[in-house]
């Protein structure tokens, strides 16, 4: 992963919006740099501020204070080299032309008519050439608007829901295809509601809420951040459970302790204490250790700090 030259720099970006209450601000003072070749997760709850900012990220609205800069050029300048492209939720296809002649109209708009075909096959739409827009699924129209984004090849991709409407096959296929594109240089930046894309395809996770940025880092590391290791057991036929669930709650650092027959389940951040506890003293067997994901993380920073 080469971060050495900045793909995407936001620099204290502000939105302020005007409305009939008065002024709303969406964007409360972002700063964040993005490496060429990475791929990273832009997550947060709905109001955070995520639609916003991929607008200004477009060049399709102007900050109220601060600065964007697309490989350290003006979004809009960015955009007209074909330096960046995206895929997002609003706006629509023809639904009367086919697939190839959608393919084929954008592709003439940024002289890339020899890109047709290995675009097309890249994002597995050939099959559906003479079909028409209409006739196509939600996951295909997204491979199709998918196809179009990549047609001037961009450096940068903004991808706002990318697999929205594909079924499970489809959305790996889409995200092997992205971190090929990462191998190669492309830069990918990628809103999603799917966590587990984040947590699965994403190296690094930016979270947002109420317009600033909660937490920036490896996936893994913000995974972390919720301390909430779960380790789970069986308790022996005839063992005390009440005695048992005593001396797990006296070990340090442990948030919970549940009880289901003689299934027993510890919560917190000293995973390897209470194994060794259930496993030795307790005589525990059929243990299980669950690492935190990035849902807990994502549930605890928002509530807390959104």
């Amino acid at each position: 992963m080469n971060i050495q030259s900045p793909a995407l720099t936001l620099d204290a970006v502000r939105k302020t919006f005007h409305t009939a209450n008065g002024p709303l601000e969406a964007v409360a003072g972002i700063n964040l740099s993005v490496g060429t070749g990475e791929i990273v997760a832009f997550l947060g709850p709905n109001g955070a501020g995520k639609t916003t900012t991929i607008d200004m990220m477009l060049g399709l609205t102007a900050p109220s204070s601060g600065t964007v800069r697309v490989f350290g050029k003006s979004p809009r300048t960015a955009v007209a080299d074909g330096d960046i492209s995206a895929v997002l939720q609003t706006g629509g296809l023809l639904r009367d032309l086919t697939v190839q002649e959608t393919v084929t109209a954008i592709a003439a708009l940024h002289d890339a008519k020899d890109r047709i075909d290995s675009v097309m096959e890249r994002t597995d739409i050939t099959a559906l050439a003479k079909r028409k827009v209409s006739k196509c699924s939600g996951g295909e129209q997204q491979r199709l608007k998918f196809a179009l984004a990549l047609l001037p090849d961009p450096r940068l991709l903004i991808l706002d829901e990318p697999t929205a409407g594909m079924d499970v096959s489809a959305r790996h296929a889409f995200w092997e295809t992205m971190r090929q594109d990462a191998l190669e240089g492309r830069t990918v930046l990628f809103a999603t509601h799917y966590l587990e894309e984040a947590q699965d395809f994403a190296e690094r996770t930016v979270l947002i809420g109420a317009g600033r940025v909660l937490a920036d880092g490896p996936t893994t590391k913000l995974r972390d951040l919720t301390g909430a290791r779960v380790v789970s057991a069986t308790l022996p036929t005839g063992a005390i459970t009440a005695l048992a669930v005593a001396a797990l709650e006296a070990l340090e650092q442990v948030s919970s302790v549940r009880l289901a027959g003689q299934r027993i389940t510890v919560t917190g951040p000293n995973s390897d204490a209470a194994a060794r506890l259930l496993l030795g003293e307790l005589a525990a067997s059929d243990l299980e250790i669950t690492a935190p994901t990035l849902d807990a993380a994502f549930m605890e920073l928002t509530g807390a700090k959104a």
